[in-house]
C-alpha cells in the first residue's frame, strides 16, 4: 500500500478502478510476444512464478507452453480477469502482497515486469520484494525484473507529458516529483476516443539499475545479464528501459 501526501493507493483499488479496461487501454503498447520468447527460454522448462500478475498478458501464454506458472496480485480484480480468459485456470494465483505472500515450493524463475518494482514504497519494501523473490527461488534460480531507467523531472515541479495506449485511448500524465524519496506521484488521464475520461493515480518509488543491484546482493542474488530490451539489445548510457535477470546461489 502506497501513502502519498495523505493519500492511501492500494493495489486492490488500482484494480478496481481499471480491471475491466486494463487489456483495451494497454493492448498493444508493451512488446508480449518478445517477452514471453525470452522468459520461457530462460524457464527452461521449469516452473515460473510471477509477482504483479495482474490479468495474465505474460503468465497466460507462458503457460501455453507448458510451462507451470504462479502469479501473485494483490487485485482481486484482476485476479478474476485473469481466470475468466481461456486458459485462465491453467495459472495457479495467489491475491496478496507480492512482497510477502508465499506461493508452494520453488521456482526456477521469477518475475516482476512493467516497472512494477516502482509500486513499491519505499527502498525497505523493494529490498522486501527481493527477499521475497529469492525466497522462492530455486539453486541457480533466475529473477527478472523489467523497469524504466530514472529520468525523472528536474527539482520538485509538476511536470506533463503524453502516454503511448492501446488503439483508440490517448494518455496524460501528471507528475509531481519528490527528489529527495525519488518519488513520483503521477495522476494518468486516459481518454477514450468516444471522449470518454478516466483518471487514476499511480505512484512509483523509482530506483536505479546499481541500487537495484545492490537490493539483489542482499539477498544472496548476482546480476546474471542486463539488456536494454527482450531481444537481447546491449543495455548502454542511452537505454532508456532495462531487462535485469539476477540469479541465486
Amino acid at each position: 500500500m502506497v501513502s502519498v501526501n495523505g493519500d492511501t493507493h492500494s493495489p486492490s483499488s488500482y484494480g478496481a478502478r481499471l480491471a475491466d479496461h486494463y487489456d483495451a487501454i494497454y493492448g498493444g503498447v508493451f512488446d508480449t510476444d518478445g517477452a514471453v520468447d525470452l522468459l520461457s527460454t530462460l524457464a527452461g522448462g521449469g516452473r515460473v512464478l510471477e509477482f504483479g500478475v495482474g490479468t495474465g498478458r505474460i503468465a497466460l501464454p507462458l503457460a501455453e507452453r507448458s510451462l507451470d506458472v504462479w502469479g501473485i496480485d494483490g487485485s482481486p480484480d484482476m485476479l478474476e480477469r485473469l481466470r475468466a480468459k481461456s486458459g485462465g485456470d491453467n495459472v495457479t494465483t495467489v491475491c496478496g502482497d507480492f512482497a510477502t505472500a508465499t506461493a508452494e515450493g520453488t521456482f526456477d524463475l521469477v518475475l516482476l515486469l512493467v516497472n512494477t518494482i516502482y509500486a513499491m514504497p519505499s527502498q525497505d519494501d523493494q529490498v522486501s520484494c527481493f527477499a521475497n523473490a529469492a525466497r522462492h527461488l530455486a539453486p541457480g534460480g533466475r529473477f527478472v525484473v523489467e523497469a524504466w531507467v530514472p529520468d525523472p523531472p528536474r527539482g520538485n515541479g509538476l511536470g506533463l507529458r503524453a502516454r503511448r495506449l492501446g488503439r483508440g485511448f490517448a494518455g496524460l500524465v501528471i507528475e509531481d516529483h519528490d527528489a529527495s524519496r525519488q518519488i513520483l506521484s503521477t495522476t494518468q488521464i486516459v481518454i477514450a476516443e468516444g471522449g470518454e475520461t478516466r483518471s487514476f493515480p499511480v505512484v512509483h518509488r523509482y530506483a536505479w539499475p546499481a541500487e537495484l543491484d545492490l537490493m539483489a546482493r542482499l539477498n544472496g542474488m548476482t546480476l546474471d545479464d542486463r539488456w536494454a530490451d527482450w531481444h537481447c539489445r546491449p543495455f548502454d548510457a542511452s537505454s532508456t528501459d532495462h531487462i535485469s535477470v539476477w540469479r541465486a546461489a
